[in-house]
């Protein structure tokens, strides 16, 4: 009975702050598109196999990147709908346009870390040459709009340090072109803490950092031919000291949840609330999700993901405020088990039927189309 009360008056209390509209937006933030995770459904099986509980953690389960199918299933559903304005359901992807280049830091032998451009990475996988296209043509479309992520999803100085030490289950996930791995056995929680990006160890563990974001900014640039104008932190951590260079590179926007982390020396953390719309000393506004589309994420116990998410857009609404989607890219690829998609985008479907049934005067926004629009009216 109490966690029924706290659900259903929850999304009521993530909306008493921030920007307020009569306006019916709806935002689709999807973070993590370009990464690594698990590459195949074959390294995933040599993973159980050797003890490792992937099977027991959603985004080693089912998390990869995209393939050409994954992608063009996608964008027929969001196709076939619009609002009143012609506008389809848009994905906000926010993307990392690097991943670790396993080949070229075995042959340094551990000593130092290299990247290597996605385009590289999709080229190898067996069914994604085309993925980069797509995701051209679903900007062209008004049904997938990137912005950046990072530079990759994985902290580089955590993960080298771990293979120079010997570190067998990192080791062993290198083997496999896994970037980090769970610990080994039956114990997962906490997952693969590699993919953690933003953590450090000191000062000036946290200092190296800022080049590697402002670098994934001009990676993404050299991608796409833009500039990102919003940024959303790896795992909702951020240290607020790298904000005058990010809004120097170009960054206007932070997307993230409202109360994010700031991290300390040691992997401590401090939390940081956040408004929709507030903005900082450099003039960048916050973006603030408060409504959750996760239906991969089965450990967090989520039963019937649309009706929820329906109901967490409802209470946006009621307090005046746009409805901004948390879905990650996990949700949407079949690479490594097609039932994990064929059994979510129903779901989507799902949702999307509900929001137009009940909001017909509802706009279908991007990240930055809802700052710009913070920005204007504020």
């Amino acid at each position: 009975m109490i966690s029924r009360i706290k659900e259903s008056v929850a999304p009521y209390l993530k909306n008493l702050e921030g920007w307020s509209t009569s306006r019916k937006i709806i935002v689709i933030e999807s973070d993590d598109w370009g990464s690594i995770r698990m590459p195949s459904r074959e390294v995933y099986e040599k993973c159980l196999t050797a003890g490792y509980r992937v099977d027991k953690i959603a985004y080693e389960r089912y998390d990869s990147l995209a393939s050409e199918s994954d992608l063009e299933l996608l964008f027929d559903l969001l196709s076939t709908y619009q609002d009143r304005a012609g506008n389809h359901p848009v994905i906000t992807a926010n993307i990392l346009p690097a991943n670790p280049d396993f080949e070229k830091i075995k042959k340094s032998g551990f000593t130092e870390y290299h990247w290597e451009p996605v385009t590289d990475t999709l080229k190898r996988y067996p069914e994604h040459g085309g993925v980069i296209g797509l995701w051209k043509e679903g900007m062209q479309r008004g049904l997938f709009f990137p912005q950046s992520h990072g530079r990759e999803h994985l902290n580089t100085a955590r993960f080298m340090n771990a293979l120079q030490q010997g570190d067998e289950d990192v080791h062993f996930g290198f083997q496999h072109g896994v970037p980090g791995m769970i610990p080994h056995g039956g114990h997962t929680r906490g997952g693969n803490r590699y993919v953690v990006t933003l953590e450090f160890e000191d000062e000036a563990g946290r200092d190296a950092k800022l080049p590697l974001l402002l670098e994934g900014l001009d990676l993404f640039e050299r991608l796409f031919g833009f500039r990102s104008e919003s940024f959303t932190p790896p795992n909702y951590l951020w240290y607020t000291g790298y904000d005058e260079a990010m809004a120097g590179a170009g960054v206007r926007f932070y997307q993230g949840n409202r109360r994010m982390k700031e991290p300390l020396p040691g992997g401590r953390v401090r939390l940081q609330n956040r408004k929709n719309g507030q903005m900082n000393s450099y003039g960048q506004r916050y973006l603030v999700r408060n409504a959750l589309f996760e239906p991969s994420l089965y450990r967090q116990g989520i039963r019937n993901p649309a009706d929820r998410c329906l109901a967490q857009i409802r209470a946006a609404f009621r307090m005046r405020r746009p409805a901004v989607i948390c879905s990650h890219r996990i949700n949407y690829v079949g690479f490594i088990d097609p039932a994990n998609r064929d059994r979510n985008l129903p779901m989507l479907r799902k949702l999307l039927d509900g929001i137009l049934n009940e909001w017909p005067d509802i706009e279908f926004m991007t990240s930055v189309q809802l700052g710009n629009l913070i920005a204007e009216e504020s």
